[in-house]
């Protein structure tokens, strides 16, 4: 099968924490990633309501202003006792709490207020989308399980990363390097991220000779 991606590639994000850990995932396949940011392109809409159409929404927004072939991601952290919020939200609950360290404040009061007993589960889910001129939009998903830990730990990652407890590992997200959360290069086994797993399975499908 002819490889689908190659060269020029935009990575529909302005988010610079989403876009160092696209360049990194991208970098082993010789990909020329070009931010929308860079490019001065306007964040369109998310008027979705799952994390797939909403990663669909940014790359073929990027394609129709550009040309070129537009890779996105839509993600989050969904709570189980919060009925899976802030979910695709999660970005705006950060943006309207003024940081993500707020927001995971918040989250924690939201638990307590709920009423909700540790272990608090929750899992990362990424939605990845490739669009291409004149063809079908491709979308890709990876979910991870874990629980939520407070208060905040390690300062690595981004995002929700330092609450969150992968399902079997006594270190956060915020406390894991980005090569093991990535599993560089994605030979299938190794990636342990949402984002890295939904990765995989793009690259199996897009960036194979």
């Amino acid at each position: 099968m002819a490889r689908l991606v190659k060269g020029r590639l935009v990575v529909a994000t302005h988010n610079e924490g989403k876009l160092v850990e696209m360049r990194e995932l991208l970098a082993p396949y010789g990909i020329e990633p070009v931010s929308a940011g860079e490019l001065g392109l306007v964040e369109p809409d998310e008027t979705g309501s799952t994390f797939t159409s909403n990663a669909a929404i940014k790359a073929e927004a990027a394609t129709d202003a550009t040309g070129l072939p537009a890779f996105a991601d839509d993600s989050g952290l969904c709570v189980e006792a919060l009925g899976g919020e802030p979910g695709i939200f999660s970005a705006r609950w950060a943006k309207e709490a003024g940081s993500f360290i707020l927001a995971m404040d918040g989250i924690e009061r939201r638990l307590t207020a709920a009423s909700a007993q540790p272990p608090y589960r929750a899992r990362f889910v990424s939605a990845l989308a490739l669009s291409r001129p004149g063809e079908e939009t491709l979308t890709f998903e990876g979910t991870i399980e874990g629980t939520l830990v407070f208060p905040p730990r390690g300062k690595l990652g981004f995002g929700y990363d330092p609450i969150f407890l992968p399902e079997g590992m006594t270190r956060t997200f915020g406390e894991i390097s980005s090569i093991e959360k990535h599993g560089i290069p994605p030979d299938g086994s190794r990636a342990l991220s949402h984002r890295a797993r939904a990765f995989q399975a793009f690259a199996r499908a897009c960036l194979s000779d």
